[in-house]
């Protein structure tokens, strides 16, 4: 006669105390982590925008002759400031020479920041030269554009400038920069000047991320510099290209410091040379806070419309996206 036993079940040990309560707690870590961005973000961003969209929906009704506490009343206006603002004489301009400044601008600065990427990048071993040359490029990128402005208005005019004496030597008469011919080509110059240098570091830094050995492998089967930067390390900084242009392209569009600090030193910038300037006009000079929040969200969703239309345009060829 042999006796069977089985194996008593093992079952679950029951939870410690306090262990649903402590992974609650880490599940709530992030969010305590991202309170504050989250904060800041809705108090100095979102906020201001839907306060601006509703300002936009609104106009004062002025009763009598507007003296009195109740004289004058915010009511609802639809899109009538939206209307006052696309049809005023002084908008239309404004864009073109928006539109303008951009295909000066953008065009360069990214062609002369993919160049200066790729010269750096195809002397890598020289590590002191492209280190000096980095910084040299990016430097002003770090100045504030309303200093830049500065700076080079002082070099615009012909009174105080270097390169006024510098033409007037060799028998040369200096241009006048400030002059309504070229003023377009001046504020754009001071953009070109520090936009190239951030655009050339996030384009090399995509480069600094490809192996050497693609290149060697290139070189061995007879490629020439030239064939590698064209054929290998442009399509390869794709993504940087497009995303530094999505940026230039909003820089662009909200084009606001570079003229109104050359304002003063020029009587051809109008104060409602770009659209924002029109937008400080409105808020500021005239007290208009109604038709400056609609041109305001004009310009908001022409910025998103142009930058997300670019982005389907380009992001599946650009990021190699599929089905």
């Amino acid at each position: 006669m042999s006796l069977t036993t089985t194996a008593p079940r093992k079952t679950a040990a029951p939870p410690k105390p306090g262990t649903t309560r402590a992974s609650g707690k880490r599940a709530g870590t992030p969010y305590a982590f991202l309170a504050p961005a989250m904060f800041l973000f809705a108090a100095f961003l979102a906020a201001p925008i839907f306060y601006a969209a509703y300002l936009s929906l609104r106009k004062v009704k002025v009763s009598g002759l507007g003296l009195g506490a109740n004289a004058r009343t915010e009511i609802w206006a639809g899109l009538e400031n939206y209307s006052r603002s696309l049809t005023d004489p002084d908008f239309l301009p404004s864009v073109g020479r928006v539109g303008a400044y951009g295909l000066i601008v953008v065009p360069t600065m990214l062609g002369l920041a993919l160049m200066f990427a790729l010269l750096l990048d195809a002397n890598r071993t020289r590590e002191s030269i492209g280190k000096f040359s980095r910084i040299a490029i990016f430097l002003p990128y770090a100045v504030p554009a309303v200093v830049a402005s500065l700076l080079w208005g002082f070099l615009y005019l012909p009174r105080v400038s270097p390169i006024t004496d510098i033409f007037e030597a060799v028998g040369i008469t200096a241009p006048n920069l400030l002059s309504a011919d070229l003023t377009l080509w001046a504020v754009a110059n001071i953009a070109i000047w520090g936009g190239t240098g951030f655009n050339m570091i996030v384009i090399y830094t995509a480069l600094r991320a490809v192996p050497t050995s693609l290149y060697e492998s290139a070189r061995i089967d007879g490629a020439s510099e030239m064939a590698i930067a064209w054929r290998i390390k442009i399509p390869i900084v794709m993504p940087s290209l497009v995303m530094t242009f999505v940026f230039s392209l909003i820089a662009t569009l909200q084009v606001f410091a570079e003229p109104m600090t050359l304002r003063p030193l020029a009587n051809t910038i109008s104060t409602t040379w770009t659209p924002l300037m029109k937008v400080y006009r409105d808020a500021f000079a005239r007290n208009d806070i109604y038709a400056a929040a609609a041109t305001s969200v004009i310009i908001a969703l022409a910025t998103f419309i142009l930058s997300f239309g670019f982005l389907k345009l380009v992001g599946r060829r650009a990021f190699n996206q599929e089905d």
